[in-house]
């Protein structure tokens, strides 16, 4: 190999396309625009999502659901969860220690999926009604 004889790979270089440069380079004239109509003037276009007048889309579908900004603030733990955590007291500050909730969490509530056999008093956490029902069975209580 001579330094003279060094070469881009083929196809990684290629000449820029020069428009309206006369007939003889395939795009005089119109220089690849067509003829007449909005595309075709300089500085003439559309925004995204315009459909030549007609009602566009994403406005003629109806609007359609709602997501709280509160969303992150809310929390939830399974009785799975508490059972292998394994405290006797729970409230929100052990279950943040514990990495069960994130510490944006300001509101939290146990759900009924898993088992539950030991006795856990919940503090200022609430609880669906069949998670309720399943502490309350185990001997637990809810100190709202």
């Amino acid at each position: 190999m001579e330094l003279n004889s060094i070469k881009p790979a083929s196809g990684a270089k290629h000449a820029k396309r020069r428009v309206g440069r006369g007939i003889g380079s395939g795009l005089g004239k119109t220089a690849g625009r067509g003829h007449k109509g909005q595309k075709s003037r300089s500085g003439g276009y559309h925004k995204v999502g315009f459909e030549g007048g007609q009602m566009p889309l994403q406005r003629r579908l109806p609007k359609r659901g709602f997501k709280s900004h509160l969303l992150k603030y809310n929390a939830e733990v399974t009785l799975g969860e508490l059972q292998a955590l394994g405290a006797a007291e729970v409230d929100v500050l052990v279950l943040k220690q514990a990495g069960l909730i994130p510490q944006l969490a300001k509101v939290v509530k146990v759900i009924k999926s898993g088992e539950l056999t030991s006795k856990v008093v919940l503090k200022g956490i609430g609880a669906t009604v069949g998670a309720k029902a399943v502490i309350e069975a185990a001997g637990g209580s809810l100190a709202e």
